[in-house]
């Protein structure tokens, strides 16, 4: 897991306690786009699911992840594809 991966890693779980957390670095699928650098860590699929989620919004719930990972979109994180939900929201997912 690369730096950046690490402090998403980190911050993800101080702040939101996750039952879940699983973070993809595909900033190889974007080469030559927006963003991109040598040595990837530009964009990341980020899947969270945290029961500090329960009554938000979607939009709240990933405006409070972009809060939390501010100082790296300031450094350089270009994208993050997220999926955040609930604990009972995810066990209703895998049961269907």
């Amino acid at each position: 897991m690369g730096k950046v991966a690490m402090a998403i890693d980190n911050k993800l779980r101080a702040t939101f306690a996750p039952a879940r957390l699983a973070i993809e670095d595909e900033s190889s699928k974007h080469h030559g786009h927006a963003g991109w650098r040598e040595g990837g860590e530009t964009h990341f699929k980020v899947e969270i699911v945290s029961a500090a989620f329960e009554g938000q919004s979607r939009v709240a719930r990933q405006r409070s992840v972009y809060a939390a990972l501010k100082q790296e979109l300031d450094a350089g994180l270009h994208a993050l594809a997220l999926t955040t939900l609930t604990p009972a929201e995810e066990a209703a997912r895998m049961s269907s």
